[in-house]
């Protein structure tokens, strides 16, 4: 993958449609190709140990400020998750910061039976999203990722390698964030994957409105979290 990663940006920067570029190079949608081609792009690693222990602040200072009536499903999700031994933190995290942004999690997650083959899902978005096999990103066993309304992977373990593996297409495809998830998106940018340009943003122009670097939503999570760490 790192070989050929200058013929693979070829084909991407062309616009070569995403099933020919799964048949052409059906490796880059495997968690550890395509983490090689972001890290060959970004120059960055992706840290999951680094990344939970991130999650568990942001889960901390997001329970202290919300109304427990509204977040009290994603609570009781990630108890259950938790007594499956299965990770809370990130999903936990993810979700709860849709929550707070009041973003869509529908936009991010498509949910559809557990026995649900990959040839029949139906509805895919044209944006990268995660197709959760179960009720919730939280509790369910197995994914799926999916992006110009193709599965690109078909089987995918665990939520973290999905949230993973759909983010980094966002950069490797050069695919911009939905308006409806820029501020989720966004932070998980900034704060998981450590990922700060002084200039710019990968959220979707809209012509009505003068875009800035950094939104000021997430710049105040960002600061009030540092913030809560500091008093703790």
């Amino acid at each position: 993958m790192v070989a050929t990663f200058y013929t693979q940006r070829r084909d991407i920067i062309k616009g070569m449609e995403t099933p020919v570029l799964l048949r052409e190079w059906p490796y880059l949608f495997e968690m550890c190709g395509m983490m090689a081609h972001f890290k060959e792009l970004t120059g960055m690693d992706v840290d999951k140990e680094a990344m939970s222990s991130k999650c568990r602040r942001v889960v901390s200072y997001l329970m202290s400020r919300e109304k427990k009536s509204n977040i009290e499903d994603i609570l009781s999700d990630m108890e259950i998750a938790k007594a499956r031994h299965l990770d809370a933190d990130l999903p936990g995290c993810l979700m709860l910061l849709l929550k707070h942004f009041n973003e869509d999690q529908a936009k991010m997650f498509l949910k559809v039976d557990e026995t649900c083959l990959p040839s029949e899902v139906d509805d895919l978005p044209s944006a990268p999203c995660i197709v959760v096999c179960g009720r919730s990103p939280l509790t369910a066993g197995h994914f799926m990722v999916a992006v110009d309304q193709t599965i690109v992977n078909g089987s995918v373990p665990n939520v973290v390698d999905a949230l993973t593996l759909m983010f980094a297409i966002y950069y490797c495809l050069n695919i911009s964030y939905p308006t409806e998830l820029g501020a989720t998106l966004e932070f998980l940018q900034r704060c998981l994957f450590k990922i700060n340009p002084d200039k710019g943003t990968k959220v979707e122009r809209k012509a009505s409105k003068k875009q800035q670097s950094v939104n000021p939503k997430v710049l105040s999570l960002i600061t009030n979290i540092a913030d809560f760490e500091w008093r703790e």
